[in-house]
């Protein structure tokens, strides 16, 4: 159970990251040891999050955002 709600969030950090135009891929390969530990924190706390479902849905229907929802705690 806590595997599968860590991977719902890591996908749903990358996810949001994407359509607020941030490259996770090039930001982490910066610094590996830095960024990695910063995008391990923004999962967390994406799972700790209640708005899941929400976060899931505006994704489905959104492939750009100008801005994370206030929601969002890592945005």
């Amino acid at each position: 159970m806590f595997l599968k709600k860590i991977d719902e969030s890591f996908s749903l950090t990358l996810g949001m990251a994407e359509r607020l135009g941030v490259d996770v891929t090039s930001t982490v390969s910066t610094d590996p040891e830095v960024n990695a530990i910063a995008l391990r924190s923004a999962v967390f706390k994406c799972s700790a999050c209640k708005q899941q479902k929400a976060c899931k849905s505006l994704q489905a229907k959104h492939s750009q955002l100008d801005a994370a929802p206030d929601y969002c705690r890592n945005w």
